[in-house]
């Protein structure tokens, strides 16, 4: 039986891509308020060890979770039209 019963149905595992990416990406902009609220930046970086460290997170988090929002939305966009 397929995943979609319906036309515009979205399926479980686009819903699975956009929970996931929405989480990375949820982390990710945490931590860069983690950043600000731990002194912010300075010409040489943040000013403690935890700003150091949130920052390398927010800029792993940050591009992936983008990346694997836009391809869930177009999974999205795509499903809409499906009817198998």
């Amino acid at each position: 039986m397929s995943d979609i019963a319906t036309k515009g149905t979205m399926r479980s595992d686009t819903r699975s891509i956009l929970r996931v990416a929405g989480m990375i990406e949820a982390v990710g902009l945490l931590c860069a308020v983690a950043v600000w609220a731990t002194g912010g930046m300075t010409t040489h970086g943040p000013h403690g060890n935890l700003g150091w460290f949130a920052l390398v997170v927010a800029l792993g988090c940050i591009p992936t979770g983008s990346f694997f929002l836009l391809l869930g939305f177009a999974k999205w966009i795509g499903d809409r039209g499906r009817t198998d």
